[in-house]
């Protein structure tokens, strides 16, 4: 039974990397690996213990699921009422190197809060308005890259792999902020330092006014009530857990329904299809679902594997093969950005143990950076960047010549300064 499982799972995670290539939708190749997995296990156990394992497994998968659906609802109702461009607004400079760091560090802070992938559309789309040259612009959008995996990292919500490791109880908020700010910071600081000396000459027939939607439906007041609004229920989540214990996707859940009601109230007045338009059932029907079905299906699939204590044999292979932890997580990261860092996140969860690993350890706090920052060494290997991929289409080889190397000296600088940070607080 367990080599079976290994190679369903094995197969299953092949034709996942493989999605672009097969024309096959990585949601369906999950689901259909978590099922399978799922199914070979309780042909081959006690129905009943593994029926308890499953509704266990799904109560934990759950917390995440909604966590993400009430976060990505939110964030498309901003989106409807055009709150993103109220920032796209506030950038006036027709410097190209200026315009980088503000876009860079604009960008750190807001995956910070919105999350990498929401971050990267956002940062992108505006790219795409501001910069004609193609040459800058693919290297805007590879620093944007770089720069929303590294402002996720920080952030219990600003990637689904963190919040993944802080509500599984690895992680509490304020360790994740104090602790991985500056590697995550050094991380982008360092390509973009780099980047910054090619960079040269102004903006050319870009006019910052032109910048505003042709579309726009909310009025001004809408738009920065609905977007501040939308920012503070996201930074009050963590806040809203520390106080009543509950877990963070009550908190996600309690703010969509105050976001939902307020918008309720504020478009009363309009006719029925402005209304629809700007409504939160307008932005659940415009949500990611298709992603929040491919996390259900992976972590369907690596409880399986955990269950049947696969991963423990693989934690134990890995730890008497390497012995430091740094070189362990540092090529989990890299691998990242050859698969899917949420299944590798998962199984490493299941793999070490909160008994030798307590919460707030530092290896926790080290996944978090690597799964985070590790998938910006390629465009495909993280969320953000298969996103820029699609709106600018990034050639593969491009991204690999000109800005994988940058990444790589960034996720290195960001270990080596986590490293340095973690002996000045040890003495």
């Amino acid at each position: 039974m367990e080599l079976l499982l290994i190679l369903i799972f094995c197969i299953g995670y092949l034709l996942i990397t493989l999605e672009h290539t097969i024309h096959i939708n990585k949601t369906a190749t999950a689901l259909v690996t978590g099922v399978l997995c799922w199914t070979v296990y309780i042909l081959n156990s006690d129905a009943h213990l593994v029926s308890h394992q499953l509704l266990e497994q799904l109560g934990e998968i759950s917390s995440i699921l909604f966590f993400l659906m009430g976060a990505m609802t939110i964030v498309e109702l901003i989106d409807s009422h055009d709150g993103f461009e109220l920032i796209n607004k506030a950038i006036t400079t027709r410097s190209r190197l200026k315009l980088l760091w503000i876009i860079c560090i604009l960008t750190f802070f807001l995956s910070a809060v919105l999350d990498n992938l929401t971050t990267t559309i956002v940062m992108v789309t505006l790219c795409i308005k501001l910069v004609r040259n193609v040459k800058y612009r693919l290297l805007f959008i590879g620093m944007i890259v770089v720069s929303a995996n590294a402002g996720g990292a920080w952030s219990p919500i600003g990637d689904v792999t963190t919040t993944m490791l802080w509500i599984g109880g690895q992680i509490s908020t304020t360790v994740i902020i104090t602790k991985l700010f500056i590697p995550s910071l050094v991380s982008m600081l360092v390509p973009l330092g780099v980047s910054s000396l090619i960079i040269k000459g102004n903006l050319q027939n870009s006019d910052v006014s032109d910048l505003s939607s042709s579309n726009v439906r909310a009025t001004v007041f809408e738009q920065r009530l609905i977007l501040f609004t939308g920012i503070l229920i996201l930074l009050l989540v963590p806040v809203f857990k520390t106080i009543t214990h509950l877990p963070p996707f009550m908190a996600m859940l309690l703010g969509l329904g105050i976001l939902w009601i307020l918008t309720e109230i504020l478009h009363r007045g309009k006719d029925e299809e402005e209304k629809q338009k700007l409504s939160v059932i307008r932005a659940l029907e415009h949500s990611d679902v298709p992603s929040v079905l491919f996390f259900l299906g992976i972590l369907l699939a690596v409880g399986v594997l955990q269950h049947t204590g696969q991963l423990t044999q693989l934690a134990g292979m890995l730890t008497s093969t390497f012995e430091s932890e740094t070189i362990i997580l540092s090529l989990i990261g890299m691998l990242s950005a050859i698969v899917d860092n949420v299944p590798i996140v998962a199984a490493t969860m299941a793999m070490y143990s909160t008994d030798v690993y307590p919460m707030d350890a530092s290896f926790w706090q080290l996944l978090a950076f690597c799964a985070g920052t590790g998938g910006s060494l390629l465009i495909i290997g993280s969320a953000a960047g298969v996103a820029a991929m699609g709106l600018e289409k990034v050639p593969f080889g491009w991204y690999l010549k000109n800005i994988s190397w940058l990444a790589l000296l960034g996720y290195l600088s960001g270990i080596g300064a986590f490293i340095l940070q973690e002996k000045i607080f040890m003495n």
